[in-house]
């Protein structure tokens, strides 16, 4: 019998497999095709605002896309680096077949973790004997059955799927792979309610059939720039020196690391008109389409109606990999048929001659809205069952990542008998993606954004480690050497911010003299202008430097997000019973009693946050809470 079965082996189940098996659980992984593991079926990048973070975040604890993202991206940006630290954050285009074989490497290199090829049909539970927790079973479709004490669910888009291009329809998880249909069924038995939402992707054309000079280049960072915390400039780089890319123009500068460009195009009123003429042949309008699909990645024919003023929408193309011609077509997204698909794409200049490798496609899928998922992320329904990515109604790699991390980290910690871990809002920006699951209803597939943290600034990318780093060594993920580094340079950071407070000099300009940080304050002031004025510490780690310039500059603002977080964390802490019928309490309200007992809060502060739920409420559940207390 196993500890921990992971069913998925996409970036969710990666993370809570490998989670599992380094807290020392005899932990298996299930695939319905092994070399799809980790696959990217859409974008192959990673990072972004709000994503760039998690992927930190997923690395300061000790999981490993971080690690795999630095192995096999062909190019790299930071993004925002006009606005503030906060919305800061990396992005990363990978090659999308390194990265897969890469993570597959770490599974078959990782002790107490074996990996399986089957599709899991049914799951099961047998009641608990004696003082012996119960055990899940789960079937696979050759009718082998498996035992654990724990599962963890991380199907994304094969559980229920249907693949739609115009008007045909067939049952699909992803383009070429099977769809988990039996196993919906199996959830429903088990007394779970599924839901249903819908994405897709957009065609993949040939990049020897595209004319790069009608193009705009986007090229990567002329610096390093990396996702893990334990990569430095020694890194080498798997790529080919001499890229065979068409996508690679002749003559492209090759900076400090072999990057392939993207390319940006735009569509025009042609691409328009052709759209507007065919939709009636639409999925998404004729009625085909019956899930609710991401407001911030809609089709483009969504996008053409929803915006019928804006005169064109901008197309990225993306490389997929070093050794393929398949350029991914960004902000493309469609289920039009074939025909459509192909005459859209030629009505713009750069694309004319453009031949479409793989059809771009909607695909609906289940999901189990997550008011019955623990902030554990342990089903409420079934003990020992777990459940991350999007069968949480999540979308994006990063996302599922950060889930499958959590919930194999939960799993494992059921298992010892240990306490979940659940990270709060103030912490990570995990905390706030799995609070918002657990407290909020979902109308259509959730995507992370810094403007959901309401203390972004204190949440940043730069400073991930500093803030998990800690609890991933307490954990037992992270290893004793780099959490000593991590001590190191907090160290570090607090001596010099001090060393500033303390050291005063005469600017030039300026009569008088001034603290290094209060001149650092200054709005046009850098670390690096301290040290051209022989105020800065020259020996200093760059990454110190960067954390020294933010602390002392936003000094202000951060104090006054902390002092909120002191203010809230009464509420954050005080615990709600778990068998508190809400519909009982004298003086609540009818709907924050429906809203309560759907989602069950584990604390007053979850509760605060479930939808319908007003400070009243709030208030009056104290009320109850305090006299519950006293008897």
């Amino acid at each position: 019998m196993y500890d921990v079965i992971v069913i998925g082996a996409g970036h969710a189940g990666c993370e809570a497999a490998l989670a599992a098996a380094r807290l020392g659980c005899h932990t298996l992984l299930f695939s319905m095709n092994l070399e799809n593991i980790a696959l990217m079926p859409c974008n192959p990048s990673i990072g972004g605002p709000a994503k760039g973070h998690l992927v930190r975040e997923i690395d300061a604890l000790g999981g490993e896309m971080a690690r795999v993202t630095d192995q096999t991206y062909i190019q790299v940006r930071m993004l925002n680096t006009g606005k503030g630290p906060a919305v800061q954050a990396p992005r990363a285009q990978c090659d999308k077949r390194l990265y897969s074989s890469t993570m597959k490497h770490v599974l078959e290199r990782q002790p107490n973790l074996d990996l399986k090829q089957a599709l899991i049909e049914e799951i099961g539970h047998a009641e608990a004997s004696g003082p012996s927790p119960a055990v899940l079973w789960v079937k696979t479709h050759l009718g082998r059955v498996y035992e654990s004490r724990t599962v963890i669910l991380t199907t994304g888009t094969s559980l229920g799927g249907r693949i739609i291009v115009g008007d045909v329809a067939y049952e699909g998880g992803r383009s070429g792979e099977q769809a988990a249909t039996r196993l919906s069924d199996s959830l429903r038995k088990l007394g779970i309610h599924l839901g249903r939402l819908k994405t897709g992707t957009p065609p993949r054309i040939d990049a020897r059939t595209i004319d790069f000079t009608k193009t705009v280049i986007q090229p990567g960072s002329d610096t390093p720039i990396y996702f893990s915390f334990t990569t430095n400039g020694a890194l080498k780089p798997t790529f080919l020196s001499s890229p065979p890319n068409p996508a690679y123009p002749p003559g492209a500068p090759i900076d400090w690391r072999p990057q392939l460009p993207c390319y940006l195009v735009t569509t025009s009123q042609k691409t328009h008109d052709l759209i507007r003429a065919n939709l009636h042949r639409a999925p998404l309008f004729t009625g085909v389409i019956k899930g609710i699909g991401p407001r911030y990645c809609p089709s483009i024919e969504d996008k053409i109606v929803k915006f019928a003023d804006k005169q064109s929408h901008q197309f990225f193309l993306e490389p997929e990999g070093w050794a393929t011609t398949e350029v991914y077509v960004q902000g493309a997204n469609t289920s039009l048929p074939e025909d459509v698909q192909l005459a859209m794409l030629h009505s713009i200049p750069a694309l004319e001659k453009a031949e479409v490798i793989r059809v771009g496609y909607a695909i609906e899928y289940d999901f189990v809205p997550p008011s019955q998922t623990k902030a554990s992320l342990e089903s409420k329904i079934v003990p020992g069952l777990f459940l991350a990515g999007q069968i949480n109604g999540t979308t994006g790699y990063e996302e599922a990542a950060g889930q499958g991390l959590i919930a194999g980290i939960n799993a494992a910690n059921l298992v010892k008998g240990r306490p979940p871990l659940i990270l709060r809002r103030d912490q990570a920006y995990l905390g706030v993606m799995i609070d918002d699951l657990v407290t909020r209803e979902l109308s259509e597939p959730y995507r992370l954004f810094t403007s959901r943290a309401e203390f972004r600034l204190l949440l940043r990318h730069d400073n991930a480690d500093l803030r998990l780093t800690p609890i991933g060594y307490e954990l037992g993920l992270i290893g004793k050497e780099r959490y000593e580094a991590v001590e190191a340079k907090r160290e570090a950071i607090a001596r010099e911010i001090q060393r500033l407070n303390k050291v005063h000099f005469v600017p030039p300009g300026d009569e008088r003299a001034t603290s290094g940080a209060a001149f650092l304050r200054r709005p046009q002031a850098h670390y690096g202008t301290l040290l051209s004025l022989g105020v800065g510490a020259e020996a200093l780690d760059p990454e110190v430097r960067e954390q020294v310039e933010i602390e002392v500059k936003y000094q202000g603002y951060i104090e006054m997000q902390r002092r909120e977080i002191d203010r809230i964390r009464r509420l954050e802490e005080r615990r709600i019973p778990p068998d508190v019928d809400y519909a009982k309490l004298t003086g609540l309200r009818f709907e924050a009693g429906q809203k309560l007992n759907k989602f069950r809060p584990a604390t007053v502060g979850q509760a605060s946050r479930v939808d319908g739920v007003t400070p009243a409420d709030i208030a009056i559940l104290l009320v109850h809470l305090e006299k519950a207390g006293r008897h």
